[in-house]
């Protein structure tokens, strides 16, 4: 892949890379004539394809769940899916985590329940006889002396009754029970209520999949499906399964059940125990769920794509040979789940991997604006996402109350919407984006090893074993990585190492290896470090031990940890206030920023020819940058994805600005040909919305030149009110817009000859920089617009283009000419202020009420309260126009 087809997929983006969309069926009750203009309208707004899920129900009435009436719909939805070009996910079960009623006992998540009696010396007979039905007992230990120095344990009874004989003194109990966690699936669909399937044992995951996924199959041929899903994995505690001490005997080489307590009590050898039993546990989630999804969707003509991170502890590496890898979570400087899956996928070697994108976004629904969309989605890109699955669209039925229905807590991004009208722009913006990052190869500088050994020998039971590492690295290590302008990739022991006898990772794939506080290494593991150093690599151990333990390898059946290795050089542990000018030492950035303010997010994509960065501002500050390439090439063209403009940089570096949330590709290139320059040096068209074309050469500051104040007057429209004078700026708070779907400014704009020679330039303002305050969940962009949500902007009534997005300037020449002219700004904001009006908010909540009382409570809709925080519509600045 070379600098020239990069620019070539700008122009002619692939529609494979078009963001879909969750698409929510409630109850599932739905209709198909909805469903149709649905599907409709995503496709005209440039959205590639939709994931359906089945969830909860919104009123009585509601067909079970994989019913045939439910099974015919899914077959209708998607052949019209096929025929309008749109893709068609299913998940293969009703809300989450996969389960139901077809799940017993047997099949169900389990986990470890401990009972502990502290006993004197006199006999005791303890009746053993379960809990609960579906309780088993696992073992009895005996302890001697308070807290206990051994563990020993006894024989259980056939009968149920434990016989204690006299002891010497004070002395404990331990049981350890399997029971069922009873945690049922979240967000379930009518008839789909139950446990949540057993993900460590592949027997329970085949008798989910033959019997839902089964259904969805004979609904639903293979051919019309892009894949099936998992969400992401939430079997919280899942520390048990049937078998497990016969797997842990097979794979560490010594009894389990004999030194069980420890995982509970602690005490000597208690860290490798626990190590031992969570590295069993995470082989048993890869063998059970994840390879036993994989090849049921293979054996059924289909492509299985995971959310993989969660309980049971699932490692990054369980999910490579997985088809399609998604993460989700924005935060860019973050060890999110997005970059999780992004590591997982790259070490897989595949160029497409998803993410869940615009989760709580800017909460409550229908409160996002485009954006808060657009912030949030070039963080995911940051990240090494090249293709986004938004959350999401829910159907609605014609005859809903209020506005109709919206999922619990996430955006309600459909074409209720009042600022629709950009949704086209956003998602062709996004489409050239994703595409262009799947060119080339990954091209960070950094590792970041994932210390599985610390995190589960601090942990006896299940747990989330991304959610640990994140947790135990700590946000700084890779804030200070990702702020220096460098891009990393996390990589953990079966990725270094190798599985099944494969190599395992080239030591020479990244200059900079980065152990955060490790106190234990895998001997495989230490072995890949050594020779990471021969090939000229670095090891920067933050915190931690120096050196850290060396733990035995997994096949050598030794349980205690092996002779702590001598310290190798350049091994020394550093602070983490040190490590920035450590990594600085080591190795420069790619791309060094000066005047980024710590905002402006660099991924990098080695190309045949050059590199390909992103540069994206994560911040609502204008940004004027400085930038210096490490390696420079024979030309480097800064390029607008949406124009195609292209500028040329000097080959070291150069000047640039980048408005608030913008994103611009730089390419550092070896084609000498391609060193062009000015903002008529485009390749061909990269898109066909009506705003594209050049307000100035891109990356560059507002035009020079004269200011011309359109200081009105102006007139206002607005639905059912007579047109009336109005001074700008001039906002509506939220709770007065809600019958006020758009507003609509006019004023005229009178030129002389040489004023309409232009250029001529339409500029809004900056808008005004937010505080964060932490307040409400979900990603928001930190920044009040100028134009209160997007601007249509027309001329003599010809539409000009759309305002929406930094920096809120629109080139007019040509069309503004000698005389008068008249200019319209048609502003449509959220459809917050709608939701919450009271007749609309008291429908909806009496409908969910109706709901409640039907199916049981099976969510909550979240922070409604604040609906209307900040929200207002109109212009906020007074327009001008810049000439020159």
């Amino acid at each position: 892949m070379t600098t020239a087809q990069v620019l070539a997929d700008l122009a002619r983006p692939d529609p494979a890379a078009r963001p879909m969309m969750r698409w929510w069926w409630f109850g599932p009750d739905v209709e198909r004539g909805e469903l149709e203009r649905e599907l409709d309208a995503m496709a005209a707004a440039g959205i590639g394809g939709v994931e359906i899920a089945l969830v909860y129900p919104l009123r009585p009435g509601a067909p079970d769940y994989l019913s045939p009436e439910v099974q015919g719909h899914l077959r209708f939805a998607a052949e019209a899916a096929r025929a309008r070009g749109l893709r068609c996910d299913v998940t293969l079960g009703s809300g989450w985590s996969y389960g139901g009623a077809h799940v017993g006992p047997e099949h169900a998540s389990r986990r470890i329940r401990w009972e502990r009696r502290d006993l004197g010396p006199q006999p005791l007979d303890v009746d053993l006889s379960p809990r609960w039905p579906e309780d088993e007992l696992i073992a009895v230990h005996l302890g001697d002396g308070l807290p206990p120095s051994a563990w020993q344990r006894l024989e259980v009874p056939e009968h149920g009754l434990l016989e204690i004989p006299a002891g010497r003194g004070p002395r404990t109990v331990l049981l350890a029970w399997s029971e069922v966690t009873g945690q049922q699936v979240k967000r379930a669909a009518a008839g789909s209520e139950g446990p949540v399937v057993d993900h460590l044992s592949a027997q329970a995951v085949r008798h989910h999949l033959d019997v839902v996924g089964g259904a969805i199959l004979e609904a639903v041929p293979a051919e019309l499906l892009g894949s099936v899903f998992s969400d992401s994995l939430e079997v919280y505690e899942a520390g048990w399964t049937a078998g497990l001490p016969a797997h842990f005997a097979e794979r560490r080489g010594y009894d389990l059940l004999e030194r069980l307590p420890l995982l509970h009590v602690g005490g000597e050898g208690a860290e490798q125990l626990r190590e031992d039993y969570g590295l069993t546990l995470s082989e048993l989630v890869a063998e059970g769920f994840v390879a036993t999804c994989r090849d049921w969707a293979e054996e059924h003509g289909t492509r299985f794509r995971l959310q993989g991170y969660g309980e049971p502890p699932i490692t990054l590496s369980a999910q490579r040979g997985v088809h399609l890898i998604e993460g989700e979570g924005a935060g860019w400087t973050g060890l999110t789940q997005t970059r999780w899956a992004s590591s997982a996928a790259h070490l897989d070697g595949s160029d497409v991997v998803s993410s869940e994108v615009w989760t709580w976004v800017h909460s409550p629904s229908f409160r996002a604006a485009p954006l808060d969309l657009l912030g949030e989605a070039h963080e995911h890109l940051l990240l090494g996402i090249t293709h986004l699955v938004g959350h999401g669209w829910p159907y609605s039925a014609p005859d809903a109350a209020g506005l109709g229905w919206t999922f619990y807590a996430a955006g309600a991004l459909d074409d209720r919407n009042a600022w629709w009208p950009a949704m086209p722009e956003l998602m062709a913006h996004l489409t050239r984006l994703s595409l262009v990052l799947r060119r080339g190869e990954p091209g960070a500088d950094v590792a970041l090893y994932l210390p599985y050994g610390d995190v589960r020998a601090a942990r006896g039971a299940g747990h989330d074993l991304w959610r640990a590492c994140r947790d135990h690295v700590g946000p700084a290590i890779p804030e200070v990585i990702r702020r220096a302008g460098y891009d990393l990739e996390l990589v953990d022991d079966d990725a270094l190492a190798g599985e099944q006898g494969s190599a395992g990772l080239d030591p020479a794939a990244y200059p900079i290896v980065v152990l955060p506080h490790v106190t234990r290494l895998p001997a495989a593991t230490a072995a890949w470090l050594d020779r990471v150093r021969e090939a000229g690599g670095h090891v920067i151990a933050v915190g931690g031990a120096a050196p850290p333990t060396i733990t035995a390898p997994a096949d050598a059946r030794m349980t205690t940890a092996a002779p702590a290795a001598e310290p190798s050089p350049g091994s020394a542990s550093i602070t983490e206030d040190g490590f920035e000018a450590a990594l600085q030492a080591v190795l420069p950035p790619p791309l060094a920023l000066t005047g980024s303010g710590g905002e402006v997010g660099v991924l990098r994509r080695r190309l045949a020819d050059g590199d390909l960065f992103l540069l994206a501002n994560t911040g609502p500050e204008l940004r004027r940058i400085e930038l210096t390439v490490r390696e420079p090439r024979a030309a480097l063209l800064l390029v607008d994805p949406d124009s195609g403009d292209r500028r040329a940089l000097p080959a070291t570096g150069g000047t640039l600005e980048l408005h608030p949330y913008q994103a611009l590709l730089l390419l550092a290139t070896d084609d000498p040909g391609l060193a062009v320059t000015g903002a008529d040096a485009t390749a061909e068209p990269a898109g066909t919305t009506e705003s594209d074309g050049a307000v100035e050469p891109v990356g560059t500051a507002a035009p020079a030149g004269t200011v011309l104040p359109l200081d009105g007057p102006w007139t206002l429209h607005a639905p059912g009110q007579d047109p009336r004078p109005v001074t700008l700026p001039h906002l509506v708070p939220g709770e007065d817009a809600a019958a006020l779907p758009w507003l609509s400014y006019e004023c005229t704009v009178t030129l002389d000859a040489e004023q309409a020679r232009g250029p001529l330039v339409l500029d809004l303002g900056p808008g005004t920089v937010l505080p964060a305050d932490g307040a409400g969940s979900g990603y928001r962009a930190l920044l009040a617009p100028p134009v209160r949500e997007i601007a249509t902007v027309s001329v003599d009534g010809e539409m000009a283009g759309l305002l929406w997005r930094a920096p809120f300037r629109l080139d007019l020449s040509g069309r503004l000419r000698e005389g008068t002219s008249t200019l319209r700004l048609e502003v449509r904001g959220t459809t917050a202020p709608a939701a919450a009006d009271p007749v609309n908010a008291q429908a909806a909540a009496q409908e969910i009420t109706s709901a409640h009382a039907a199916y049981g409570e099976r969510f909550q809709q979240q922070e409604l309260p604040r609906m209307l925080d900040g929200v207002a519509l109109g212009l906020g600045a007074v327009p001008a126009l810049r000439r020159g």
